[in-house]
């Protein structure tokens, strides 16, 4: 175990804010200037990923909180910055004309990357938190890119079902991403409600009591909506629904690379065993869970979700599977469907040979199926 020194050993998860600055640069300049985002936060990271390998050293999770302000404080202050971003360039690209049209959809693909990739992230760690101002900052974000229900599904449906039929974003084996995305996006928002509803109906309320956060998240995207409109006619409207759009493709495509092919053994009535590192995908290349605050430890995430991003743990290939690359990189594969079959089906047959001898017919673990008996 390796103790935090702070603020120095922070500093690279504050990389993120090199975003910044190359949106501001892209809006300014056009051109090849609008490849800066895509570029910096896959192309970059990736690089860096073969430059500075894995990094297999854990922190003592028994550090005190106290001493992890300098990694939170990057979460905490993410909101104020990417609202500047997304809604100050909506303002600027409607008062400028040196953009052709085909330049601000492409900037707003950049400023989608960016909420995506980060924007999202740092509010799904902000989301696992329970002081009330990080939850709020969580939900703040989600609502800048039209997502809020990912909230309800992740802690109320996902964390709870993963690596079951029970959960959408679990991906198959042998679904594609272009099959997996338009499903998700059907799926999603329907099992967020309704385990919203099966919460409140535990306690005797209806769906339509105020407590439910569905009546949050709606106001919340609305002023979005509206302020996007306010500052930018249609024009911005058009452009706040396409970042979104692309953040959420952002964020499904993480989705279906944490746990794709991998399942929970089923053991009857039901039941499944209990979430292990064996069922999310680790990766511990260094400079990406610099730039994602460790979300690739995901197989730690999962095994303990309350644990804050710096004192994730990375794992062995005995204890949990590993992907080949990082993050950017193995979405670029996802985006391929054959070369990602062909990179990660294989992974996935070693991974059932080593975890689970036992079971010889996999094909009752696809969705919509009911598993075999334990053993079977």
């Amino acid at each position: 175990m390796s103790r935090i020194i702070q603020p120095l050993h922070a500093l690279p998860f504050w990389l993120s804010l090199g975003t910044v600055p190359l949106a501001i640069a892209a809006a300014a300049q056009g051109g090849w200037w609008l490849l800066a985002l895509p570029v910096y936060t896959w192309g970059l990271f990736s690089l860096l990923d073969a430059l500075t390998g894995l990094n297999l050293q854990n922190a003592d999770p028994a550090t005190p909180e106290a001493e992890l302000f300098w990694y939170r404080l990057i979460t905490l202050v993410w909101f104020p910055i990417q609202f500047c971003v997304i809604f100050g360039l909506i303002r600027w690209v409607s008062v400028t004309d040196h953009l052709s049209g085909w330049e601000k959809v492409a900037l707003f693909f950049g400023v989608g990357v960016m909420s995506g990739t980060i924007g999202i992230n740092y509010s799904h760690e902000l989301m696992h938190q329970k002081n009330r101002l990080e939850r709020w900052l969580g939900d703040l974000l989600l609502a800048t890119v039209l997502y809020s229900h990912f909230r309800s599904e992740h802690l109320r449906v996902h964390h709870l079902h993963v690596g079951t039929p029970r959960d959408p974003v679990t991906a198959r084996y042998n679904e594609g991403f272009h099959r997996f995305f338009p499903r998700v996006l059907r799926e999603c928002p329907v099992s967020a409600f309704q385990a919203e509803r099966a919460l409140l109906a535990r306690k005797g309320r209806p769906w339509w009591d105020r407590a439910n956060p569905f009546w949050r998240y709606a106001l919340l995207q609305v002023a979005m909506l509206a302020l996007a409109t306010l500052l930018g006619g249609w024009l911005g409207l058009a452009l706040f629904l396409w970042q979104a759009f692309v953040a959420v493709w952002q964020l499904e495509l993480v989705n279906y690379i944490e746990h794709y092919g991998l399942t929970r053994e089923h053991l009857g009535d039901g039941k499944y065993e209990h979430v292990k590192p064996r069922h999310s995908w680790n990766a511990a290349h260094r400079a990406s869970n610099w730039l994602l605050i460790n979300l690739q430890r995901h197989s730690d995430h999962h095994y303990k979700p309350d644990r804050r991003f710096p004192l994730l743990q990375t794992y062995a290939p005995d204890e949990a599977p590993q992907l080949p690359h990082g993050y950017p990189l193995m979405t670029m594969l996802a985006m391929v469907p054959p070369l990602w079959r062909r990179r990660m089906n294989p992974r996935v047959r070693e991974w059932r040979r080593e975890f689970y001898p036992q079971i010889t017919d996999w094909t009752p673990y696809k969705q919509g199926t009911n598993p075999p008996p334990r053993g079977a």
